[in-house]
This record gives C-alpha cells, structure tokens and sequence, in this order.
C-alpha cells in the first residue's frame, strides 16, 4: 500500500476519532461514538497490515487475539461499579506499551544509526518517561479504587522534595540520552526511576480526587503515545494520542474548578489525611442526627409532588442502579416528578454517575448537571441522596474553615426535606463530615443502599 494512500486512509481514521470524541460528550450519543471510534480503528488496523514494511504479520495477529480476548471479558464482566478500575487499568497500560515501545525502538535504532536524529531521540525519551509515570501511577489509582491500597493519602516525611529530585534525576538521564549518550541501560533505568515516580507521585493523593487523577493520567498516556507516533512516523498515533491528551487535560482542569480547587493542591495538598470520625463532629457541635424507617420514608416520597435522586459512590457500591430506577418508575406511576441530580465528581471517574445511571436505562432527560439542577431545589419536596457525602456536604458552602471550602454542591439543603440513605455516620472518602446530617430538616435511612430501596419500594407499594 503506497504512502498517499496510507495517509489518505489514515485521514478517515483521524476524522472518525474527532466525531467518536464529539458524540462521547454526551450519553445520549455515546453508544454511537464509541461504534465510529471503533470503526476508525478497524480502518486503522486494516492499514497496517496493507503496509508492505510490516516484518512480521503472526506476531501482530497474536497480539491482537490476546487484547482482544481481554478486552472482550472485560467488557462482558467487569460491573458498573468497577469501571474506574479498569479505566485506570487500561490506561496504565496504554502508557507502559508506550514505554515498551520506546525501549524496543531504542534497542533497534541506536545501534543502526550511530547515533539518533534529535527529534527521534527526544520521541523516545519523552515516551519512555511519560509513559512509565502514566503506567506506574495508573496501576496506583487502580490498587486505590479496587482497595488493595487504602484509599486516603500515603505521605512520608520529605516527599514532595524527594518527588522532586528523582523526577529530575528521570529529566536529568533524558537529557544525557538526547545529548548522544546513547546506551540502552541508562533508558531502562530512566524508565524505572519514572516508574517509581508514578507510584510516589499517586499515593498521596486521596480517594476522593481520583476523578482528577485518572483524567490527568488519561493525558500523560495521549502525550506518551503521541511521542511514539513521533518515533514510528505513523500520522495517526500522533493525532490520536494528541486528541487524548487535549481532552484528558481539559477535562482535568474541569475535574478541579468543579471542586475548586487548583490542579496543584490536588496533586501535592494530600487532601484528606486527618479526618474526624462522624460521632465525634456531631458531639462537638451539639447537633443531632434522625433516623427514619423505610415506611416513613415511603410515605414521604409517595405524596411529594417533586423528587430529586442525588446518586453517589455508594449507589455504585451497593449495586442498587436497577433498584433506583425501579423506584423512580413507582413514584412517576403515582404523579411524582422525578429527576437525578449529577455532580461533576460524584463517584470515582469522570461521569461514572451517568454510566452506572445509562446501565439501568434512566432516561437521559432525566439526569441533570449540577448548574442545571440546583435552582430547582428550592421547589422540591424531598431530596434523596444515595450514598453521597462530599458533593452534598454543606461545609463547603457555609464553613471558611472547612478544607472543601468554596467547592461547587448539590444544594440538597435546600429542599423541603432530605432523605439520606447511608451505611453509618463514617465520613465519605475525603475523610470530611457533614453538618447536613445534623439538619433539622433531614433524616437518614441507614443500611446498605440497596436494601433500602427495594424496603422503600416495598413501601410505597403498599400506599
């Protein structure tokens, strides 16, 4: 296959990434994004085996059945609840083949050469370095969220110094290699010394930012794989992984204005280490927390003429999306106006709310964004929060004090009441305790999310 029409098949993939990126923005249009993303690969792999300098097609085909085998038992078995799991897994991946690639190209190109050109050569340092954080750190976030690893911040005396001086040891070894001192070994401890940096750099960054930090990972890996498009003269690595890595950083810069707070203090202000047990915050501040029964709940759903659904992590956890929407559906059947109010950070990726929602076939009019949602509390009957904590915690509007100060919530407190269906009084992941649960207007349903619900349902069935 000649080099025009490579690039001109090439262009056909670019332009189906952009439109699979464009209808991705949305999750009414998102099942048909991923179909064209997946059809601009097919393109793709298509072309590289048209490709008459390809060395050795069976090892291609092995690769492929092995990812694809994966791929497809992820994708059947992995649950709604696990997904940031294997997005940061699968991203730390695309980062260390990154990493990997740059090491073979390396070994083939140095010795062939004499010496590389200055833009291979700074290709290759740039992937191997970006591509090690991005693998490392992914496979940090990933221990976090599947809980191998605790999930609040692992800090050491004298880390961010440390941090500091072995990212630019990683630097310092990259240079060397572009200035001409071209040895594998120095690469292979570059690639390490930023392996080791991933990990150091992830694990003291809390649980509860970790929406932020699979977003900016996201973009180390387009950045890494971009690199290595540079490296293998292939066009549409370099504008795949340039997309992915536009994208993953504007939406990380997203991730931190909705909290507000600075991509700096995410990354370095370990948030979320000292924390106060839930007992402990409402003796010091005299305030008191109601519980209620499932009946008192039900009725207080059933006769409200407005309802918003305020999902969080716990949702997920209990695995009660089915449950929710089961009940939403009862509640409409008894004239009830429904909707779902979605914070920007609720759960532990960005829009992992809406997936787990999508999954149980919520009508997508019915999930609403935070800006869209909160002038509507005021005229709602009751809110009903599920499982969230931080995204609702009032301290963040109404305490100077308070570390999550100044971050955008859902303003539940404004309803007429607020149902609160929680496991115990524990503070949500970022270790911070909210006052909501002491207002007087709120009331909370304690057990596992999932339980709750079909007890509510059982409930309002019964009315």
């Amino acid at each position: 296959m000649g080099r025009d029409a490579t690039n001109l098949a090439y262009i056909v993939t670019i332009v189906s990434f952009i439109l699979a990126l464009r209808f991705l923005s949305h999750p009414a249009t998102a099942r048909r994004g991923n179909q064209i993303g997946a059809v601009g690969m097919l393109v793709a792999i298509a072309v590289t085996f048209a490709n008459t300098t390809v060395v050795s097609y069976w090892e291609i085909v092995v690769g492929m059945i092995v990812g694809g085998a994966c791929g497809a038992v992820a994708a059947r078995r992995v649950k709604m609840t696990a997904m940031p799991q294997m997005v940061a897994l699968f991203n730390g991946v695309g980062g260390g083949a990154a990493a990997l690639i740059s090491l073979a190209e390396f070994h083939i190109l140095a010795p062939a050469a004499g010496h590389l050109q200055r833009d291979i050569s700074i290709s290759l340092v740039l992937s191997a370095l970006i591509g090690s954080i991005s693998f490392a750190g992914s496979m940090v976030a990933f221990a976090k969220l599947q809980e191998l690893v605790r999930g609040r911040p692992i800090t050491y005396p004298g880390q961010k110094v440390g941090n500091l001086l072995l990212f630019g040891a990683c630097v310092a070894a990259g240079v060397v290699i572009v200035a001409g001192f071209e040895h594998q070994w120095l690469l292979v401890a570059l690639c390490l010394g930023a392996g080791l940096f991933g990990i150091l750099f992830v694990l003291p960054i809390g649980g509860a930012d970790m929406p932020v930090v699979i977003s900016l990972l996201n973009a180390f890996t387009g950045l890494a794989a971009a690199a290595t498009g540079f490296e293998l003269e292939n066009n549409v690595l370099i504008v795949a992984g340039m997309l992915v890595g536009a994208s993953g950083t504007l939406l990380t810069v997203k991730m931190g204005r909705a909290m507000n707070r600075s991509i700096a203090n995410v990354l370095f202000g370990a948030f979320g280490t000292v924390a106060a047990s839930g007992a402990a915050a409402a003796a010091s501040n005299g305030g008191t927390v109601r519980s209620a029964t499932a009946d008192d709940v039900a009725v207080m759903l059933a006769y409200a003429h407005r309802v918003i659904i305020v999902p969080g992590y716990g949702l997920a956890v209990a695995q009660a999306q089915q449950d929710v929407r089961q009940l939403a559906d009862l509640l409409e059947g008894k004239g009830v106006n429904v909707s779902y109010a979605i914070h920007p950070v609720a759960g532990r990726m960005p829009g992992h709310m809406n997936v787990l929602l999508a999954e149980a076939n919520v009508p997508y009019p019915q999930l609403k964004e935070m800006d869209e949602i909160n002038p509507e509390f005021p005229q709602t009957d009751v809110a009903l929060v599920i499982g969230a904590n931080d995204v609702v915690n009032v301290d963040a509007r109404n305490n100077p004090g308070s570390p999550i100060y100044g971050m955008p919530i859902l303003n539940v407190d404004q309803a007429a009441a607020v149902v609160v269906l929680k496991r115990s009084m524990n503070p949500g992941f970022a270790g911070i305790d909210n006052p909501l649960f002491q207002n007087p207007k709120t009331v909370m349903l304690f057990g596992d999310a999932k339980d709750s619900i079909d007890e509510l349902i059982a409930a309002a069935k019964a009315l």
